[in-house]
């Protein structure tokens, strides 16, 4: 027996990956090649094998430490460490092993071609029990380049939607797919030029190089004898099955994993319903739900409050959701909630039910700001310039931020994060539901800027093309109705933000001038905000603040 030293093999261009799943415990016996802990990028989870068969004697790291390329993650007690330097000598007499090396290497020479320069097939991998996926989501495009394990696209089946990775680093050459086909596994999606010494991740291959120091005191030729060791186990012992019961987290993707830390959901209390096991983004979902309904409850509540069982209204114990058989009183039709939906409206109900809203309503005098709006795009007509009442709105919100500060801002626990920049969002009506693209940098545009922004981010939203960089990074946002009525609603605030602003249709009002009644332009403002973080006063003298803008935009440079 001799101790060997396991480490992290070559996992691409990944440095100081955080370990978030450990799959076994010291005293396990592992097999060569079974998974002990499990690491995610940013991109990307993946496993971490055993180079060696034995006993587990000392794990080196633990939940939430970083590891790179050659760090120690365990201490194995081995066998094969010692019996490799002998077997290396007589190479004639290990008849019975040979074969069974030679036909366990034959499948492992087409995993490492793409660590040489040359055309890489992508094809869809093993993604369950799923056929004609549809893809809904292209993350690359032809010319980029991209690392191993980025995600290439976004397919979503009638229960959850996934990432496909890369299973190589170089160059997009062409997309096999489009938006709106369907694929199955195996499919061929995209070729690659693939860039030398990039790996794919597979398990059997770093093992090699891993093997090899751990055998090189022993004797001259045990770094073949070593590699090859770990590769002949693997013929005959089954790899490490995600599906079964482990020492840590559920299995989910990083999509997935990032979603429940989002909703602030404990994946690990969560019960996966995909293939072997696997946490879906339904079944996160799914959990909130019933989180908030009553009918379950996280170990946190019942640790906080473990005698709020008889309807008192902490920790949200409320009535289950009624269950009526709808088709008892008539007709009825059924239509599943589209992709924007389900993802909103869990969000929409997290932020209503956490941060307590309050709504100031006011109006504000747009009659000289719309007058010279009608005016300036009738001087630009011409052009194809055309402003809109939204753009000066976004302007105001900016002014209204750098004068209001903890507007701009965002809660951390105990911290309040006051940003520097000024990314606008703006609610944008779409078939599938409502999203919020993001105008970044707002401070720095001009009007007629953040107008034509506005109407290429509106039309991506439409044609159901917005990525999460379009969404994402908000400080205030703006949901506007005036297309469509109204006069007063109650906005839900987009978390992590602290306020939003609602707009409804203007109208004409008789109002006194100290003289007499004349007719002005009124637009109905509706400020919705976090009363953790700011006062009744505040959120007055902010929309008092914004509505003298929009009646006199000269301030704005004031």
């Amino acid at each position: 027996m001799a101790l060997v030293d396991i480490q992290v093999p070559d996992i691409g261009d990944f440095d100081e990956v955080g370990v978030i799943e450990l799959l076994v415990k010291v005293g396990d016996t592992v097999k060569a090649e079974q998974s002990l802990i499990t690491v995610e990028s940013d991109k990307a989870s993946m496993e971490i094998p055993s180079s060696h068969a034995g006993v587990v004697k000392e794990l080196k790291i633990a939940l939430g430490d970083k590891v790179k390329q050659g760090s120690v993650i365990a201490v194995v007690e081995s066998a094969d460490a010692v019996a490799s330097a002998p077997a290396a000598a007589p190479a004639p007499a290990a008849v019975a092993p040979a074969p069974v090396a030679a036909a366990a290497s034959a499948p492992v020479a087409p995993a490492a071609a793409p660590a040489t320069a040359g055309p890489v097939e992508v094809r869809v991998p093993d993604i369950g029990d799923f056929k004609d996926v549809a893809v809904i989501e292209l993350l690359v495009k032809v010319g980029d380049t991209i690392k191993l394990e980025q995600s290439l696209f976004t397919v979503e089946s009638d229960k959850a939607s996934m990432e496909i990775p890369s299973p190589a680093a170089g160059v997009v050459k062409e997309l096999k797919v489009k938006i709106g086909d369907t694929v199955n596994i195996g499919d061929l999606v995209a070729m690659l030029e693939g860039v030398a010494g990039n790996g794919p991740a597979a398990a059997a291959a770093p093992t090699a190089p891993a093997a090899a120091p751990a055998a090189a005191p022993v004797a001259a030729p045990a770094p073949v004898a070593a590699a090859v060791a770990p590769v002949a186990a693997t013929a005959s012992v089954p790899a490490h099955q995600p599906g079964t019961p482990t020492a840590g987290l559920p299995h989910a993707s990083p999509s997935v994993r990032k979603f429940a830390r989002e909703l602030g959901v404990p994946i690990d209390e969560v019960k996966g319903t995909g293939p072997k096991g696997r946490i879906t983004q339904d079944d996160v979902q799914t959990f909130t739900k019933q989180v908030m309904a009553g009918a379950a409850q996280t170990k946190a509540q019942a640790a906080k409050a473990p005698a709020a069982t008889g309807g008192s209204g902490v920790g949200l114990d409320l009535l289950p959701w009624p269950k009526v058989d709808f088709t008892k009183f008539g007709p009825v039709e059924r239509k599943d909630l589209s992709r924007i939906k389900k993802i909103s409206g869990a969000n929409l109900h997290r932020n209503w039910v956490v941060i307590p809203h309050v709504t100031n309503h006011d109006d504000a005098d747009i009659t000289d700001l719309e007058a010279f709006r009608v005016q300036f795009n009738k001087e630009n007509e011409k052009s194809g310039v055309k402003v809109t009442m939204l753009a000066f709105m976004i302007k105001a919100a900016v002014a209204a931020l750098k004068k209001f500060p903890e507007f701009n801002s965002s809660l951390d626990g105990d911290q309040l994060v006051l940003k520097q920049y000024f990314h606008i969002g703006f609610a944008a009506d779409t078939p599938n539901g409502l999203v919020v693209p993001v105008i970044r940098d707002a401070d720095k545009k001009g009007i007629v800027q953040i107008s034509q922004e506005m109407g290429d981010l509106a039309k991506k939203a439409r044609d159901g093309k917005l990525g999460p960089a379009d969404m994402t990074g908000g400080c205030f946002s703006i949901s506007s109705l005036g297309g469509i009525g109204g006069r007063y609603f109650t906005p839900i605030i987009n978390a992590p933000e602290v306020a939003i602003m609602g707009v409804c249709k203007s109208s004409i009002e008789p109002k006194w001038d100290g003289k007499q009644f004349a007719p002005r332009l009124m637009l109905p403002l509706s400020l919705s905000w976090d009363h953790r973080v700011i006062d009744g006063a505040a959120a007055a003298r902010f929309n008092v603040y914004f509505a003298s803008l929009l009646a006199d935009f000269r301030r704005i440079v004031m």
